[in-house]
């Protein structure tokens, strides 16, 4: 398996007809770090992950991974370095969803080629580490959202990507598995860039947030930083506290009643 990949944005803007998705933004993301997005709906995160995943061609900047212009890496050799799991609903695979996530290893397969051993061990451990093997014979098409998103998960880690794009990938997802997905990208040998819309969560498993505002970064920085009831109040237009949790040690979002 490779090392974490090194990514970098390098002010990226994205437009639609006159209007920005995201203005001249500029990240990076390395050594296994979970970064995370977050902003009030319509703010560009998902505008901005689509152009790291390699859907929206900047109109200005760059997304480079390990120094190579994303945009120029072979789509091959490219699904064996990123994987992403997008917030689209899902493509109605006739399909079991063993196969589903047997997919993840076509990049690192030639055409025609049948599963290995090591391809089946891989699927296996996805499937456990998602909670979905008693899922593996059933119909992918006749799974809740919850469900489906687990196994799209699973599929995006038997690509073994270096670096990981995720939007919102706790959606649909009850507490339990919203927290074992999120610790499971603690762990991942791979950088990880996700949005996310609960500020806890992101307080709790980032490294280092983003703020995303109309298109824009306005603030950056670890989550005990970022995370202020002023922002609360000029991002979000919500009343809020923040408190250090004195079990995690991380910032606690409270929002307050008007």
């Amino acid at each position: 398996m490779n090392p974490p990949a090194d990514l970098s944005v390098e002010g990226v803007t994205l437009t639609a007809g006159a209007r920005h998705l995201v203005r001249d933004i500029s990240l990076t993301a390395s050594d296994g770090q979970v970064i995370g997005l977050i902003g009030p709906n319509g703010s560009g995160k998902s505008s901005l992950l689509r152009a790291v995943y390699r859907v929206l061609r900047p109109d200005t900047g760059t997304v480079r991974i390990d120094g190579t212009d994303a945009w120029t890496i072979p789509t091959r050799q490219l699904a064996r370095t990123m994987a992403a799991v997008v917030q689209e609903p899902a493509a109605d695979f006739d399909l079991a969803v063993r196969e589903v996530v047997a997919m993840g290893r076509t990049p690192h397969k030639r055409l025609l080629d049948g599963d290995t051993p090591k391809d089946t061990s891989i699927v296996d451990n996805a499937l456990t580490t998602v909670d979905a093997t008693h899922l593996a014979g059933h119909p992918f098409d006749q799974l809740s959202g919850g469900e489906r998103q687990r196994v799209l998960i699973a599929r995006a880690l038997t690509q073994q990507p270096s670096l990981l794009v995720l939007d919102e990938p706790t959606n649909h997802l009850d507490i339990r598995h919203q927290l074992d997905v999120l610790g499971l990208l603690r762990h991942l040998p791979a950088t990880v860039l996700l949005a996310l819309h609960d500020l806890n969560l992101a307080a709790y498993y980032c490294d280092h947030l983003h703020v995303l505002h109309e298109g824009e970064i306005v603030a950056s920085g670890p989550p005990a930083e970022v995370l202020t009831p002023r922002l609360l109040a000029d991002i979000y237009q919500v009343t809020g506290e923040v408190t250090i949790h004195p079990r995690t040690g991380t910032p606690q979002v409270t929002f307050l009643p008007e």
